[in-house]
């Protein structure tokens, strides 16, 4: 049999909601890193046509400007669309176990919420109106995005689904 070359691609999109505040902190190198998760919602008919849904938690982790962006306009329950690839960690626990754990590391975000004041931990206000921010390690990007929901990205046909 003749040897394939499979293309080596890595690449998620997924939106959803915070479940938590995002924890952030930075490496021993002063690196800054941030984790939360999103809850990712999916409404399918059954067998008895009745809507139901179903709900995947997915981890997301993002590093440098990235990581300081989410850690300056993200909190439990904003909305978001991330960009990135799928990586896997292992380690061992405090009891001695082997864990792992798959996540996305995100190589941009976008935010889907309004801006609003910010009466975070250092008391920032925001400073843009109706802009939104999509990051990436290279750098911030502002883009007019002035609704809160990411319906906008849906088809008539999703829409009518999700009614």
């Amino acid at each position: 049999m003749a040897d394939l070359k499979m293309p080596e691609i890595n690449y998620v999109i997924v939106a959803g909601n915070l479940t938590k505040d995002p924890v952030f902190r930075q490496t021993t190198n002063s690196t800054p890193v941030v984790n939360f998760s999103i809850a990712s919602n999916r409404k399918y008919k059954d067998s008895t046509n009745q809507w139901q849904e179903d709900v995947c938690y997915i981890g997301i982790v993002a590093w440098n400007k990235l990581a300081e962006s989410c850690r300056d306009r993200l909190k439990k329950g904003s909305a978001v669309l991330v960009d990135g690839e799928l990586q896997s960690r292992c380690w061992k626990s405090d009891e001695g176990h082997n864990r792992s754990i798959v996540e996305i590391k995100a190589r941009r975000i976008q935010f889907l919420n309004k801006r609003g004041k910010f009466n975070g931990e250092n008391g920032l206000e925001d400073h843009l109106e109706d802009e939104d921010i999509i990051s990436d390690e290279e750098g911030v990007e502002n883009v007019d995005f002035t609704d809160d929901s990411f319906d906008k990205f849906l088809s008539s046909e999703e829409s009518d689904l999700l009614k």
